[in-house]
């Protein structure tokens, strides 16, 4: 647990001393030694806000202590690597609720955003049930759509691909293409490596993809699975409790595979589910 923390805090002591450089999500999490998907996911978790719009805050922070202190705001957009000027208002806008002139004349609340650290909390304490097993490999035919790196750019590609699946009457197609486990409707978030990510709806199966269907490969891998029963909100609140509670002390670290979650009926209010975490043996250096 502690070298858990220890990873997470040293990310941020990385972010720290680069808020004049470019950030990026894959850097943060080699250090962290998780992949750039599950650093993000993470860190919007334990911070309860996304990691773009945490860098964000403190480069406006620390921004509007040079304003104050002088400094034009050209080169204040140029510090923090916005590439002009009005991009630069806009984002401090953005988190000031006013433009870099007030901060330059003064008399104006602003606002600080402190440096976040991480520590060891006891919480938890509702049972949370889970099995971990072998599997794979698998294969998944489904509707895809592009995923940003970027963790927070996807907050409606998910949704509005289960609205296009539904428009278009894709689940019975799905389900009817379905041989493999585990049964139930699929939603795999491959995010694995640099490029093409992708979020797939889908059912595991050995038969060719018609159009408008894809196909994706799923390594074999160690998965813990964790069951959980409720309205569509439940399984973000599961997966939460995963990330927050179980995977610090767990033994277990993410492993390079989708997460997929099983959609066990098709009941909106009180859904059966499982959520499919990859995992390997924590060890002691990346």
């Amino acid at each position: 647990m502690d070298s858990w923390i220890t990873r997470i805090n040293e990310a941020m002591d990385y972010i720290e001393a680069h808020l004049s450089e470019e950030i990026t999500p894959q850097r943060l999490a080699q250090i962290a030694c998780c992949s750039p998907f599950h650093f993000q996911r993470m860190f919007a978790y334990m911070a309860d806000v996304p990691l773009a719009e945490y860098v964000r805050r403190r480069r406006m922070s620390l921004a509007a202590v040079d304003l104050q202190n002088g400094m034009t705001v050209l080169d204040a957009a140029l510090k923090y690597g916005y590439a002009s000027p009005t991009a630069f208002n806009r984002a401090f806008q953005g988190v000031h609720g006013a433009p870099p002139s007030a901060a330059q004349k003064g008399g104006f609340t602003l606002k600080s955003f402190p440096p976040i650290r991480f520590r060891l909390t006891v919480s938890g304490g509702e049972e949370l049930s889970y099995r971990v097993q072998e599997h794979g490999p698998w294969r998944i035919v489904g509707l895809g759509a592009p995923l940003s790196n970027r963790l927070e750019e996807n907050f409606a590609v998910v949704p509005g691909l289960f609205e296009r699946a539904a428009k278009e009457n894709v689940f019975p197609r799905l389900f009817a293409l379905m041989d493999g486990r585990p049964c139930g409707l699929l939603g795999v978030s491959a995010c694995v490596g640099e490029d093409r990510w992708r979020y797939v709806i889908g059912v595991a199966s050995g038969r060719p993809a018609p159009e408008p269907f894809e196909a994706l490969e799923i390594p074999a891998a160690t998965w813990a699975i964790f069951s959980g029963r409720g309205p569509a909100s439940a399984i973000q609140a599961l997966e939460k409790r995963i990330v927050l509670e179980w995977l610090p002390t767990s033994g277990y670290e993410y492993a390079d595979a989708p997460d997929v979650e099983v959609y066990l009926n098709d009941d909106p209010q009180n859904a059966e589910f499982e959520v499919w975490i990859p995992v390997a043996q924590k060890t002691a250096e990346c």
